[in-house]
């Protein structure tokens, strides 16, 4: 996890996949839900399908994401 300038917090994620014909951001949401233990279905891109900045929904209960989030981000 890393925060902006302005406070908000983001994950920072490097994929390999192109970004072309959406393979980036569909490996983006295929990652996140394997690492957060959800499926793909509630994982939508919701803004910033063609920026390098994206903005998630993701479903499910928040405790488990929560500590999902937390995992990663190594605490």
């Amino acid at each position: 996890m890393k925060t902006a300038d302005d406070g908000r917090d983001w994950l920072a994620v490097r994929l390999t996949a192109a970004p072309s014909d959406g393979a980036a951001n569909d490996a983006l949401i295929r990652l996140l839900a394997k690492a957060l233990g959800v499926r793909k279905g509630d994982v939508s891109l919701t803004s910033g399908t063609t920026s390098r900045l994206k903005r998630l929904h993701i479903r499910g209960d928040p405790a488990h994401l929560a500590a999902a989030m937390a995992r990663l981000n190594g605490e």
